[in-house]
């Protein structure tokens, strides 16, 4: 620190990568960003496209997003009527049947290579192999360890269900009293409390970091050291009777201050095994100061509510019989995420960082909660068939 003197990258030499320093200096969506972004664009695509992605990859989000404005606003019926996305349980590279600490069977050996094969063959050589008849959409159910073929993003049928956060104001770490159910709170609830250093921040450990492993490990990793820190509070369902599908876009709603002018929040959903393992799924975060727009910044007033809507990437996953569904907040993820310094300067400016006091809201007037895709028959193992 200072990232705007970061001097392995050499400031002072711009052939070497000027264009970091001019990422610090647009922190805004600004012209600088636009000039090159896609997303009003897609009008311009002409032709079809197979989407390959990760449930880890850092490139998830975008080839979501890619693919459903694709097929809404293409430039042809050929772009907006062949568009393919098919999403398997892997980082970034490779495409393996074993990523982080989890082996995702057989059925996830790579099918990637095979697909792209079959994508050229027909649409650059004509080849009537039956791709057009193959579903638009194929994603892989983790927990089942199987893929699922749907008509559309997010999957027709989806069941948008709230979950909302309890406690008795202590759903600090593992230990704690969080609890995380369907009712909605009523009357008060005690909001939660913890102080972020940014000078101590939460370890990433796992997730869709890209991609230096030795840096920031990718892919799923048990949570439960992390869980044990005072600064990640912990919200869990009762262990689950039947199991649960989760698959598609995932929205968590905060209600939260902080002693700062601004921060941040952070979101992860966990699938909590038997045994105690709590195997990250994906995860989120939103800057205090980007909680309107990402065209301008706005400082908050310290002590003051806000509601922030956090965008944790999309998973597929069954939480099978024995397990429960876990939702940890906090304010850092690092290095997964940038440390928000907690001081309001301009990005990249400061070497000196403070701490912030957190509070997490969760009564009648201040539900907080995270929307889950649910999918009304969830897929099951293989073994249960």
């Amino acid at each position: 620190l200072p990232l705007h003197d970061y001097p392995w990258l050499s400031p002072g030499v711009p052939a070497v990568a000027g264009y970091f320093y001019d990422w610090l200096a647009h922190d805004t969506w600004d012209d600088y960003w636009k000039q090159w972004s896609i997303r009003t664009r897609y009008g311009r695509v002409q032709v079809p496209a197979l989407n390959l992605d990760g449930w880890y990859d850092v490139f998830l989000d975008g080839a979501i997003e890619n693919f459903v404005r694709m097929r809404k606003e293409g430039g042809s019926d050929v772009a907006k009527a062949a568009q393919r996305l098919v999403i398997g349980p892997y980082i970034h590279l490779p495409w393996q049947r074993k990523v982080g600490e989890v082996d995702f069977g057989p059925e996830a050996v790579d099918p990637f290579d095979a697909m792209q094969v079959e994508w050229f063959d027909y649409w650059l050589k004509g080849k009537d192999n039956g791709v057009t008849s193959a579903p638009p959409v194929r994603v892989f159910v983790m927990g089942a360890n199987r893929w699922r073929d749907a008509a559309d993003w997010p999957i027709p049928g989806t069941r948008f269900t709230t979950y909302y956060l309890h406690s008795l104001g202590e759903a600090n770490s593992r230990f704690g009293n969080g609890d995380l159910d369907t009712t909605a709170p009523v009357g008060e609830e005690p909001p939660d409390r913890y102080r972020y250093d940014p000078a101590d921040p939460v370890p990433s450990r796992g997730g869709h970091s890209c991609c230096t492993a030795d840096v920031a490990p990718v892919g799923p990793f048990d949570q439960a050291e992390i869980e044990q820190r005072a600064d990640v509070l912990v919200y869990s369902t009762p262990v689950l009777e039947t199991p649960v599908e989760v698959t598609g876009p995932i929205s968590l709603t905060l209600y939260a201050a902080s002693s700062a002018v601004d921060t941040d929040w952070t979101g992860k959903l966990v699938d909590v095994y038997p045994d105690g393992r709590a195997i990250n799924l994906n995860n989120g975060i939103i800057r205090a100061r980007y909680r309107e727009s990402l065209e301008h910044t706005s400082p908050i007033t310290p002590g003051q509510i806000y509601k922030y809507v956090i965008n944790i990437w999309p998973t597929s996953n069954v939480f099978l019989a024995g397990h429960r569904i876990r939702l940890e907040i906090s304010s850092s993820n690092f290095p997964h995420y940038d440390r928000n310094p907690n001081t309001g300067h301009p990005f990249g400016v400061d070497a000196v960082m403070q701490p912030a006091d957190q509070a997490v809201y969760h009564d009648a007037a201040h539900a907080s909660f995270v929307t889950l895709p649910i999918i009304p028959e969830p897929m099951r193992p293989l073994a249960q068939q």
